[in-house]
């Protein structure tokens, strides 16, 4: 299975979106300050996830929500969910 997920930082207010096989692992290196795009932002907060089947369908729906590039989308998501 494949994730594309929204997470929260507390810290800055601000929204990331990627996608990844393992949510668990990936959740662990964001707080951990592993990830350089959001190290220093943290404690990050899953808000929004979804499962494909295949690693095209996760990308594609990241790529698409980040394109976008609207912070009100991103609310309602996380809202709808």
């Amino acid at each position: 299975m494949f994730y594309t997920y929204i997470l929260w930082s507390q810290k800055g207010g601000r929204y990331y979106i990627g996608h990844k096989a393992d949510m668990d692992e990936r959740s662990c290196r964001y707080n951990s300050g592993m990830v350089t795009a959001t190290r220093n932002k943290g404690p990050w907060e899953v808000k929004y996830i979804e499962t494909f089947t295949t690693k095209q369908e996760a990308n594609a729906r990241e790529l698409y929500i980040k394109k976008m590039k609207s912070r009100v989308y991103i609310e309602r998501l996380v809202a709808d969910h």
